[in-house]
């Protein structure tokens, strides 16, 4: 009876969430022992019960069935407010009351999680569609002052690169002081010179 009974299963669920900010303020701790016990009891045990459905904001806008044998009472609801139903069906299961049929094995743990895993896939797909077509790109939007943070880095990362740019020119520039320690390598010829003139000397001597 959740859906059918949803205005009282509503305020079950509101009462949940009152606990839950009781229990999490202050207030608890102006609270006596057996108060907070009894809170806490109250608490646990409505969110044994609903705590599957609190997030829910209404009524669903369709049911997906894994085993229609266990969830008939479930089934029936649904068409007795004019909810689709999405169901596995096995071999013996019946179809009835199931709008949209699906074959397959509603006992094995590994096909169960296969179809879990499909069907939040397909709605994971139907809502980026809707967002998309109602121009709603929520990506975009949360990458969007990733890049302008990086945009407005990238000056100074310029700044950076002209100092080192600086830095480094005069490294480059040394070399060309050195043809001072190269001199001796061209004055050589004039030593030259004057060994040959002194051995010219010599020879005139010698004469």
């Amino acid at each position: 009876g959740m859906m059918t009974n949803w205005a009282t299963v509503s305020q079950s669920i509101r009462r949940l969430r009152e606990l839950e900010a009781r229990m999490e303020g202050e207030e608890v701790g102006q609270l006596t022992k057996k108060e907070v016990l009894q809170l806490t009891r109250e608490r646990d045990k409505l969110e044994m019960t609903l705590g599957g459905i609190k997030e829910m904001g209404g009524l669903p806008d369709m049911l997906f069935v894994i085993d229609t044998n266990k969830e008939a009472i479930a089934v029936e609801e649904a068409n007795r407010l004019n909810i689709p139903v999405i169901a596995i069906v096995d071999s013996n299961a019946t179809p009835d009351g199931v709008d949209y049929v699906i074959p397959g094995n509603d006992d094995a743990m590994r096909a169960i999680s296969f179809y879990c895993e499909l069907a939040q896939a397909a709605v994971l797909d139907g809502l980026q569609t809707e967002m998309m077509a109602t121009g709603v790109d929520a990506g975009g939007a949360a990458e969007a002052p990733v890049e302008t943070a990086v945009a407005a880095d990238a000056p100074a990362e310029e700044v950076a690169a002209e100092a080192a740019a600086a830095e480094a020119a005069p490294a480059e520039e040394a070399p060309a002081e050195t043809p001072a320690s190269e001199a001796p390598a061209a004055e050589a010829p004039a030593e030259d010179a004057v060994k040959v003139e002194g051995a010219t000397d010599e020879g005139a001597a010698a004469s």
